[in-house]
């Protein structure tokens, strides 16, 4: 158990490097304490497909951290939205320390999961609301909105426009390029730019499209 603890923390540190990222080594034992949560509630809870721990460190871990070079450019007050295991709310939480991330679903196993990670982690910088997002209404808008395989981007949008205010950007996690989803946007919104996204371990393509509004 040690040996494969120590394989998945390895794993961990040097797709991270190739990302272009120095995990501290509280950041890097976060993210183990947060795998190890992960692997544990998902035998009850179903939080994710991905059952092997090592794919999870690929295909969750640092595909939440492939981001980081885009979310460096963010603001205070972000929004993960149907956050379900935590993705990518929790890996950019403790890459973002000094900024406030408020995670959101409407799954209440998912949020009670979320809030135990919150508390073993001590993520004081983590908010958890169990809510469908359209009936959601915080007392501030969002600087930057996230969401990883949650909707199309047309919904994606319509039902996070209330969350925002004119410098609101919006960062939609996918595989292929979707061109489709692109065309079917509301009329308001446009495409900010795209990243394709190498995240060590995966296979297939990732993309990072951050939307904005038009004034």
């Amino acid at each position: 158990m040690a040996t494969e603890l120590a394989n998945l923390a390895d794993e961990l540190r040097l797709g991270a490097l190739q990302l272009g990222l120095d995990l501290s080594s509280l950041q890097q034992q976060q993210l183990m304490d947060y795998l190890a949560l992960l692997t544990k509630w998902n035998k009850a809870y179903n939080l994710t497909a991905v059952r092997d721990p090592a794919e999870m460190v690929s295909r969750h871990l640092l595909d939440s951290l492939s981001v980081v070079p885009q979310a460096e450019q963010g603001g205070a007050r972000w929004l993960d939205v149907g956050s379900g295991g935590g993705m990518p709310g929790i890996p950019l939480a403790i890459m973002f320390p000094e900024r406030n991330f408020t995670l959101l679903d409407s799954n209440g196993k998912k949020t009670r999961f979320l809030t135990q990670v919150k508390l073993e982690l001590k993520l004081t910088n983590v908010e958890v609301v169990h809510s469908r997002v359209e009936q959601f209404t915080p007392p501030q808008p969002f600087s930057d909105i996230t969401s990883r395989a949650f909707s199309s981007l047309e919904d994606f949008a319509n039902w996070t426009r209330h969350l925002s205010d004119a410098d609101t950007r919006w960062l939609a996690m996918k595989g292929v390029h979707p061109d489709d989803e692109l065309q079917a946007l509301p009329t308001d919104f446009q495409l900010d730019c795209c990243a394709v996204l190498k995240v060590p371990g995966c296979q297939g393509q990732r993309h990072l499209l951050i939307l904005r509004r038009t004034s």
